[in-house]
């Protein structure tokens, strides 16, 4: 079994792939199956949330694994109008909801009870299935998207 333990800027060439839900990208001990159908395990430090895109390597640099973000039932909401999105990402924010915000959209775990509230906002909530990128909090180690605020190992 491949056991990744560590992130990496970059390999000079990817082994596998492993599609993961946000649900498991939180999670820094995990065992899971490589896309190819290979087991791995994680043992990753604590505090991260996994992004889609990332790179993980074993202790020996013998595998660079890529995680993709699974998509996911998600309820998106997407307006043109900022102070609408602005107050509904307040009233999601103030249930604890782990929220996607990105220009013109805002994205979280569906729930009929929450598309109910953002929907009596004056917003149209869409039901799908999307990779989910969720801000990672002001407590978390990794900021949103594709920009890391931690050192990483190259291959």
């Amino acid at each position: 079994m491949i056991v990744l333990t560590r992130r990496i800027a970059e390999a000079a060439s990817v082994t596998g792939t492993v599609t993961l839900d946000v649900d498991s990208r939180i999670k820094s001990r995990l065992r899971v199956t490589l896309d190819d159908g290979r087991e791995a395990g994680l043992m990753l430090a604590r505090g991260h949330l996994l992004r889609g895109g990332e790179l993980l390597a074993d202790a020996d640099g013998l595998h660079a694994v890529r995680v993709l973000a699974a998509p996911e039932q998600v309820s998106t909401v997407r307006s043109a109008d900022p102070l609408l999105l602005a107050r509904a990402a307040y009233h999601l924010g103030n249930r604890h909801v782990p929220l996607q915000i990105e220009p013109g959209l805002l994205r979280y775990q569906h729930d009929h009870v929450l598309d109910e509230m953002v929907s009596g906002l004056g917003l149209d909530v869409l039901q799908e299935q999307a990779p989910f990128e969720p801000e990672a909090g002001a407590y978390q180690s990794a900021a949103h998207g594709h920009h890391h605020n931690h050192p990483f190992v190259r291959l």
